[in-house]
C-alpha cells in the first residue's frame, strides 16, 4: 500500500497512477469517491471535490448538499440534519474504505492517507513537495497561467489541503515524521520519482515490520 500526499504542482496526479501501474495495484483516487458516495447514499458529485485540486474549502460541496437536506427536513418538521455528524460519517467511510483497501493493495492520493493508515503493516507513506516558486512555474506551464494567478492557485490549494488534515485529524501534514519518503518532485523528473517510490514500496512490502519509528528517508528534503 502506498499513500501519496502532494502539494499543488508537485505532480501527484501524474506520479500516483504510474506508481500504481508499476506495482500492479489500483490507483484508488476515483474509486474512493464512488465507494464513499455509495455508502452514504449521496450523489458522487457531493464528494468528488472534497480533497481534489480545488479552491473550494474541503467538504464545502458535501456541506451544501447536506444543508439542502436539512432545509427539506425542516420543511417536513423532522428537524435539521446534523451536518457535523454527516461530515463525521464521511470521514469514517473514507477511513473504512482505506482500511479495506490495505488487504488488496493500492495507491492512495491525499485524503489524509498517511495518518489514516499510519499503522498499516508494510504501507509506504510519501510526500511529494517542492519550493513554491518551482511549483508555481510548473502550474504556469501546465495551465497556461500568468505568475500571479499560478501563485494564487498554488497557495490556495496548499492551504486547503493543510487545513483539511489539521481539522480532520489534528495533525500537521507538513510534519516529516508522517512519511517514509519526502521527495522534491520539482527537482527530479517523473520517472525518477516513480522509481524511488516503487523501490521503497517493494522494500516495505518485503519488510513490513521494519520499524515504523525509523527516521524518515529524504530523497531531497531541505
Amino acid at each position: 500500500m502506498v499513500t501519496l500526499a502532494a502539494f499543488h504542482g508537485a505532480g501527484g496526479h501524474v506520479v500516483g497512477p504510474r506508481v500504481a501501474e508499476r506495482l500492479g495495484v489500483p490507483f484508488l483516487d476515483r474509486g474512493i469517491l464512488t465507494g464513499v458516495a455509495e455508502q452514504l447514499h449521496v450523489p458522487e458529485r457531493a464528494v468528488e471535490q472534497l480533497d481534489a485540486d480545488t479552491e473550494k474549502k474541503p467538504r464545502s460541496i458535501l456541506r451544501r448538499y447536506f444543508d439542502s437536506l436539512g432545509r427539506a427536513s425542516i420543511a417536513d418538521s423532522t428537524g435539521a440534519l446534523d451536518v457535523e455528524r454527516e461530515e463525521g460519517r464521511y470521514r469514517a467511510e473514507i477511513e473504512e474504505f482505506l482500511a479495506r483497501a490495505v488487504s488488496q493493495g493500492g495507491v492512495v492520493l491525499g485524503r489524509g492517507g498517511a495518518v489514516v493508515l499510519s499503522q498499516a503493516p508494510g504501507a509506504l507513506h510519501v510526500m511529494l513537495a517542492g519550493p513554491v516558486h518551482s511549483r508555481v512555474r510548473r502550474i504556469m506551464q501546465l495551465d497556461g497561467l500568468d505568475a500571479e494567478e499560478a501563485e494564487r492557485r498554488v497557495l490556495t490549494n496548499d492551504r486547503v489541503r493543510i487545513e483539511y488534515v489539521r481539522n480532520s485529524y489534528g495533525v500537521d501534514p507538513e510534519d516529516p515524521g508522517l512519511y517514509h519518503l519526502w521527495i522534491d518532485s520539482t527537482a527530479l523528473d517523473v520517472d525518477t520519482c516513480v522509481e524511488l517510490i516503487v523501490t521503497a514500496a517493494r522494500s516495505r512490502a518485503r519488510h513490513p515490520a521494519a520499524a515504523t519509528a525509523d527516521p524518515m528517508t529524504s530523497a531531497d528534503h531541505e
